[in-house]
């Protein structure tokens, strides 16, 4: 059924081409064509569509933080998030669907450190959008064959003694890593631990400092 378009707009108002520079790949192509599809049919609108996009953008990895900060001074949903971080993170508002998240908890003698060896499975529910490094063929491959050269070229330096443990994500679970709570910190406020946590930290890829003393 043909359509009335307007300057390359599709149906639901996104562009058939980016621009002359930079055509369009095949999975783009065949995106729009099975979103046009769905349209058409009556499956989503166009709006439902730019709605959970929009959902998707507005998460950062300050959801992340805020579960992390919740577990270091909470013991319960410390235990809870271990067992079940689906649930756990869930109860806080950060509902992360199907799939099943797991949260590894960094120790003084275990380092996690959390690689998609497949493409970029990433807990965006909990850390938005993936690095793009996250997502290189040189970070999949060399993680789970030499982390701690890796961690290193991260600025992660840790003793021989440490043990590095590799999680690889799938299609149907992701990871989360809790890193340790700096020292210092014992009278801090769950939002003022949450501003220190960062997504490297979160990924494994990070360490957090313990705060100046001023």
């Amino acid at each position: 059924m043909p359509h009335d378009h307007h300057e390359n707009l599709s149906p639901s108002g996104h562009p058939y081409r980016a621009d002359n520079d930079h055509p369009l790949t095949y999975w783009q192509q065949m995106e729009i064509a099975i979103r046009e599809l769905l349209i058409e049919k009556g499956v989503t609108t166009a709006a439902e569509i730019n709605g959970q996009i929009d959902l998707m953008d507005s998460r950062s990895p300050a959801n992340g933080a805020a579960v992390v900060a919740r577990a270091w001074t909470d013991p319960a949903f410390r235990s809870a998030l271990l067992k079940d971080a689906s649930a756990a993170s869930k109860d806080m508002g950060f509902d992360i669907g199907p799939l099943r998240l797991i949260a590894v908890e960094n120790t003084p003698n275990i380092h996690n450190i959390i690689v998609c060896t497949l493409c970029s499975c990433y807990p965006r529910n909990l850390l938005g959008l993936p690095p793009d490094w996250y997502k290189s063929r040189a970070y999949r491959s060399r993680t789970v064959k030499e982390p701690r050269k890796v961690l290193a070229e991260f600025g992660v330096l840790l003793p021989p003694e440490t043990t590095v443990r590799v999680h690889d994500s799938t299609a149907d679970m992701r990871y989360i890593v809790i890193p340790n709570r700096p020292a210092g910190t014992e009278n801090w406020s769950e939002k003022a631990l949450a501003d220190l946590v960062t997504r490297d930290s979160m990924i494994g890829t990070g360490i957090i400092e313990a705060p100046q003393v001023p």
